[in-house]
């Protein structure tokens, strides 16, 4: 008689999308997988813990709770995260008003975005002129898109 193999593992990109999704919109079958591989990794299950909170701070607008989250941080043996936390007090005062604000910048990044699209598809032979006709001539203001 044959012992079956284990079950695989699940991939660390899978793991991470685990992690960084909220519980609650989580499959049951990925729940029960995050469960078992935290069970099995201490330093993986305090990360977790983290990295929620971290996402808790964010979504909630909590950004007075920052050196609350860092103090947590430093109390574990995890040294990329650590390394993180400190990152986070080299400008600690943007990063509170980025937290703590409703304000999105998505719309000027997403405008970024799209004047690169269009710049790399003259592929380095559009001047400014022609750069500059193209963005107008896309504007969502001028095609009465939404957003415009």
């Amino acid at each position: 008689m044959t012992v079956p193999p284990p079950p695989a593992l699940p991939k660390p990109r899978r793991v991470l999308r685990w992690i960084t999704t909220r519980p609650e919109n989580l499959r049951p079958e990925e729940s029960v997988g995050l469960k078992e591989i935290r069970a099995a990794c201490p330093e993986l299950d305090a990360t977790v813990e983290h990295v929620r909170g971290f996402g808790s701070l964010m979504h909630e607008h909590r950004g007075e709770d920052l050196d609350g989250w860092i103090n947590q941080v430093r109390q574990h043996d995890l040294p990329a995260l650590r390394q993180f936390a400190d990152g986070l007090l080299h400008d600690r005062e943007a990063v509170v008003a980025g937290l703590s604000s409703t304000w999105s910048s998505g719309q000027v990044e997403g405008q970024v975005t799209r004047v690169k699209l269009l710049k790399r598809a003259g592929y380095g032979r559009a001047k400014l002129d022609l750069l500059r006709s193209r963005i107008l001539l896309t504007s969502p203001f001028r095609l009465g898109l939404p957003g415009g």
